[in-house]
């Protein structure tokens, strides 16, 4: 799309509005959740993406809104999964509940600075450099096997407690929270609180989700303002997420599975993109492989959404029944979010 340069600076400013709508009104507070309220505003920005991607369908035509939807969502169920590692940080740090708004507030501002620095990176390389679609599909194809062998979740805890180790050598802590501040004074020593370390350890991982979304998105639209939106729209609301589906999330046992597909399709999209595009000249001598199919965006989008529906589906009908056969404990939600829903 030919977005205006006012159009790009209207969007951002509502972006950040709406982070500071965020902080002032839910996370300046600290405190606890309940259910009704987590579910409330998950459901109004869910709804905002949805008005925004319709938004880009009347003015940018059913393609450009097409590639929103298929990146929108595929974000959406990228920052899911996401949601474990962060389930694993507060519970290493052991994040008092009514703090850790503040913290996943702070790591959704970190993670859309840094997908905007990797979008710019990304839109500058593909536009003088087409080989680039080739190592993105590669790339895509190694974290889809990743996914599927679910490396993620079994090394996720290993790796969380080496980067922590390695950041209280480095920055000097207290052992105790004082409240949500960043240092605190311990023996008339100034030292910062757990509460730094864990905002650290968030910013950094979400510098690593990022690494695996934008290929991702990527493949399915090359479109700066459409890429940076449909990021933009999935971070916004993650905190509410996070505190809706905390008991959900040992449940979602096959999300795993069902973004290795959709990661691997859209390296398969990827590579005939490439192929159509071609200027390596190792490959078919430099010039364009017109055989190669170009994925239509409906199909992109269709795929995407029954993936992610089969693979949620298919968790909690099979996380049920082992619930009832007794191969997992009956209270995999946490005690706090049982408390909440009644």
């Amino acid at each position: 799309m030919d977005v205006p340069l006012y159009v790009w600076l209207i969007t951002i400013a509502g972006i950040l509005a709406l982070l500071v709508f965020d902080f002032f009104s839910h996370v300046r507070t600290p405190h606890v959740p309940h259910i009704r309220e987590s579910a409330f505003w998950s459901v109004v920005y869910i709804a905002l993406a949805i008005l925004f991607g319709v938004g880009v369908w009347v003015f940018g035509g059913g393609q450009a809104g097409g590639e929103y939807f298929a990146g929108w969502l595929t974000e959406k169920a990228l920052s899911v999964d996401n949601l474990f590692v962060f389930l694993i940080i507060m519970t290493t740090f052991a994040v008092p509940k009514e703090f850790q708004q503040k913290v996943l507030l702070v790591g959704v501002a970190i993670a859309l600075v840094a997908r905007g620095v990797f979008i710019a990176l990304g839109v500058t390389i593909i536009e003088n450099f087409s080989w680039v679609f080739y190592l993105f599909g590669i790339l895509l194809f190694w974290l889809a096997w990743s996914q599927a062998k679910g490396g993620d979740e079994h090394g996720a805890e290993d790796g969380d407690s080496k980067l922590i180790r390695l950041l209280r050598r480095v920055i000097p802590t207290s052992d105790h929270f004082d409240g949500d501040r960043m240092t605190t004074r311990v023996d008339g020593k100034r030292l910062f609180t757990p509460m730094l370390l864990v905002m650290v350890s968030i910013g950094l991982t979400d510098v690593l989700f990022a690494l695996d979304s934008i290929p991702a998105i990527f493949g399915l639209t090359q479109d700066a303002f459409i890429v940076f939106t449909a990021n933009a729209f999935s971070l916004l609301g993650l905190r509410q997420l996070y505190f809706l589906i905390a008991g959900l999330l040992e449940r979602l046992i096959y999300l795993g599975q069902g973004l290795a597909v959709i990661l691997a399709f859209i390296g398969v999209k990827l590579v005939f993109h490439a192929l159509h595009v071609n200027e390596v000249p190792f490959i078919n001598g430099g010039q364009h492989v017109e055989w190669a199919p170009e994925i239509p965006i409906w199909f992109s989008l269709g795929f995407i959404l029954l993936t992610i529906t089969v693979a949620t589906v298919a968790s909690l009908v099979v996380s049920k029944r082992r619930q009832q056969r007794g191969l997992t404990p009956a209270g995999d939600a946490p005690s706090e979010v049982q408390a909440d829903a009644k």
